[in-house]
């Protein structure tokens, strides 16, 4: 009855079932905020004479709890009422609860688990009891914060543990460093301040270690990717033999610890293919934007079909980057159907829409090499002699049975040979090597027929079919040094000029020491013969400015022969032309004498060789075969033969490099 009594005079609601009844003395009094007697002894732990029998008196702590929901309940303001408590912490003053509070907090704190939440996270859903406490004042504990602002947790800041926040209470704190570090139970404030500033400069450069041990790892993968598409090795070797090799060496020459961090680099087969693409997009780019800057450029297409029988068209191109000529691979595309000239046309023009490179500013150098080559033709006599020679080698290569006994029959007749070489169509100029191995090998040959019928085995018992022989491997070697000759880097039309011109006067001086020997044809010498001539006397200018007998007057003009006659008085310039090669030199000229520069250049960058086709066509051969038949090898190709090294710090800020 005191109890009701109490809670209706503070404004409250009788409960559900039982009748009004009117305000008492000590009803008024408990409203008013005087102390209750009976129900601060029931809180405070004495028992309740007024549970039933049978039922076990509730804890001090229950009765609190109690006591704090009912009063709670009952202090909510009734709807349309006046002058009730607007709180549940109002109401709990009001009835003298504050020191369940108290006797409650003192409880948790006196618990023994140090460190340990003593309280439900949740009652009810939705609501947490666990205070989000601020710790900032709890660094006297040895103690600072890590976490979100929402859900704090106290973190050591001299072994580093992390705790709950629950157990963010000063006695908690206190526990851990009594049981934990002892030695600084009484240690000052600075002490532990300074802990914490070690600490964070700790962590600090943990961090810092760990962001920059996982970047260079990184950066070492493109560099591993790139030296694996140089030496144009399989992707696979990264992690099969470079990375174990690697780790050995660290192992062997640092110890465990540093060879452990080689396991950050990732080396796997699809992570190569990924870095090697990601270096070539980049190359490409460089290339194709100094190809944009360039003043004028040079193309030289080639077409030829590879392992997978695919039709692959590389683009080579000659540009200027900062007053030097540089050679590059633009790229390498298949043709998807057919490979005549539109279709070559089509696919080089939609990859200059691509990129917007001007077609405007280019030279093109295209040619058909076997239908280009003026040696390929010969004399009726010496076609047939080099059709025999062909058939006898294959005679003995053809067969491996043939082949066999022919290299035991050279080994013990002493033969500085024990083989011949193969003959193939398209490589015709290597016939000056298989006819002459064919010439010194003839009496083993011999020999062999004896042994093994052929029909043309008394050719090699003929003395004229053995002088056209030797006539004939004398000549293709003669020329297929002058071809050989002819390739290599900065070749220009005037190189190739000299040489051919050397190998006419050669041919003449062979031909008046030779009285029976068939030579080349007469018109066709005398027609190259006249051709080179006039090139010669056109363009010498250019190979000689400092001679002035050199100057057309069909070529340049009276102001063009003016800045020459400047050029070839200018001291400095006939020393800058000792150091320069032909064309770089004249590409220097470019802003003092325009219009003469860029009559050399036109002379001068088109390509006057197809070595880098050739070249780049044998590298492709050996990227791509028949146990990499499915391949895409621009990336590897590209890298393999441009000497632009990949920009690999921009590639390492592009990527995010993961531990």
């Amino acid at each position: 009855g005191q109890r009701t009594s109490a809670l209706e005079a503070a404004g409250g609601t009788r409960l559900q079932g039982r009748q009004p009844e009117p305000q008492g003395e000590q009803g008024r009094a408990v409203g008013a905020g005087s102390p209750s007697p009976a129900p601060v002894r029931g809180v405070a732990g004495s028992p309740n004479p007024s549970a039933p029998a049978g039922l076990a008196s509730p804890s001090p702590r229950e009765s609190a709890a109690g006591q704090l929901g009912l009063a709670a309940r009952a202090l909510l303001p009734v709807s349309g009422g006046a002058g009730s408590p607007n709180s549940r912490d109002s109401g709990a003053r009001q009835l003298g609860l504050e020191s369940v509070k108290t006797q409650e907090s003192a409880s948790v704190s006196s618990s023994p688990h140090c460190g340990k939440s003593t309280s439900n996270d949740h009652d009810g859903p939705g609501k947490s009891l666990t205070k989000k406490r601020k710790y900032d004042d709890y660094i006297k504990y040895g103690f600072t914060c890590i976490g979100d602002q929402e859900c704090p947790k106290p973190l050591c800041v001299i072994c580093g543990d992390v705790l709950a926040n629950s157990s963010l209470k000063p006695s908690l704190l206190r526990c851990h460093l009594e049981t934990r570090h002892p030695a600084q139970l009484d240690k000052p404030v600075d002490f532990f301040k300074r802990k914490l500033a070690e600490r964070k400069s700790d962590i600090t450069s943990f961090i810092s270690k760990a962001s920059t041990d996982n970047e260079n790892a990184l950066e070492a993968s493109y560099r591993v990717s790139y030296r694996v598409a140089k030496a144009s090795k399989a992707h696979t070797i990264a992690e099969s033999l470079i990375g174990p090799c690697i780790k050995d060496v660290v192992h062997c020459m640092l110890g465990e610890k540093a060879a452990k961090r080689i396991d950050m680099v990732p080396l796997s087969n699809n992570t190569l293919s990924r870095r090697i693409n990601d270096m070539s997009n980049n190359v490409e780019t460089i290339i194709v934007q100094r190809v944009k800057n360039s003043p004028y450029y040079a193309i030289q297409l080639d077409e030829s079909s590879d392992e997978a029988n695919l039709a692959i068209l590389l683009l080579f191109v000659r540009y200027v980057n900062e007053g030097l000529v540089e050679d590059d691979l633009l790229f390498c595309r298949p043709l998807e159907e057919r490979t005549t000239g539109e279709d070559i046309f089509n696919l080089t023009n939609a990859y200059f829409q691509e990129k917007e490179i001007d077609w405007s500013l280019s030279w093109t150098h295209y040619s058909i090499h076997r239908q280009a080559l003026a040696t390929k033709r010969m004399p009726e006599g010496l076609k047939e002699v080099l059709d025999n020679a062909v058939k006898m080698v294959n005679f003995i290569k053809s067969r491996s049975t043939n082949s066999r006994i022919f290299h035991v029959l050279c080994e013990e007749m002493g033969s500085i040979h024990d083989c011949l070489l193969t003959h193939t169509e398209v490589r015709w100029l290597s016939l000056g090597k298989i006819l002459v191995r064919l010439f010194e090998l003839k009496t083993e040959i011999l020999v062999f027929f004896n042994s093994h019928p052929f029909h043309l085995a008394s050719c090699m018992e003929n003395n004229v079919w053995l002088q056209s022989l030797a006539y004939l491997a004398d000549i293709f070697s003669r020329i297929n040094y002058l071809n050989f000759s002819l390739q290599g880097l900065n070749v220009t039309v005037f190189n190739v000029q000299d040489r051919v011109e050397s190998m006419i006067k050669k041919l003449q001086f062979s031909e008046s020491c030779l009285e029976n020997n068939q030579t080349l044809d007469q018109c066709t010498k005398t027609n190259i013969t006249g051709l080179l001539s006039s090139c010669i006397s056109d363009n010498d200018w250019i190979r000689n400015p400092f001679d002035d007998t050199t100057f057309s007057p069909q070529i340049l003009n009276t102001e063009e022969k003016e800045k020459m006659i400047e050029i070839s008085c200018d001291y400095k310039l006939r020393r800058s032309f000792r150091n320069l090669s032909l064309i770089n030199f004249w590409l220097s000229l470019r802003n003092e004498y325009p219009l003469l520069a860029e009559k050399a250049a036109a002379v001068l960058l088109p390509f006057s060789t197809t070595y880098l086709c050739e070249k780049a066509f044998s590298s492709y051969a050996h990227l791509k075969t028949k146990y990499r038949n499915r391949l895409d090898a621009e990336p590897d190709l590209r890298l393999y033969l441009s000497p632009r090294v990949p920009d690999f710090k921009e590639l390492c800020r592009a990527k995010q490099a993961h531990p």
